[in-house]
């Protein structure tokens, strides 16, 4: 069963993957797992792959939920993104990480994509 902070993280990605597709993303894998760790959603832009970071808050009182992807979040999903490149024999691919904002106050839900929100990261 799950609890209220996940269900409304479950809406905060299904939210992200309607905008992103409203925006011209293709939808490849949603809460791409692995043994490494989980991959919001993989998306393809074009000719380019899309690791997808999605981070919903329910106001701005804490800042923007962009703000809230750490740098150790940014090397575990770099290394569940290479494995998943690997194991799709793409790893000629050009691919970038982009976070998906979402702030779901009483009002409408704000949305924002953060192209290239950070670079690859491991180590």
């Amino acid at each position: 069963m799950q609890n209220k902070r996940q269900k409304f993280g479950q809406k905060g990605e299904a939210l992200a993957a309607w905008y992103l597709q409203k925006n011209g993303y293709k939808i490849l894998e949603q809460n791409y797992r692995t043994q490494l760790g989980e991959i919001d959603i993989i998306a393809k832009e074009k000719k380019t792959i899309v690791f997808v970071e999605v981070k919903s808050r329910r106001s701005i009182r804490y800042g923007s939920p962009k703000w809230s992807v750490t740098a150790k979040k940014q090397r575990k999903i770099s290394m569940v993104a290479l494995q998943y490149l690997k194991r799709t024999k793409q790893t000629d691919a050009r691919a970038r990480f982009d976070v998906v904002a979402v702030t779901s106050n009483r009002d409408e839900p704000q949305i924002e994509i953060v192209k290239n929100a950070f670079e690859l990261a491991y180590g």
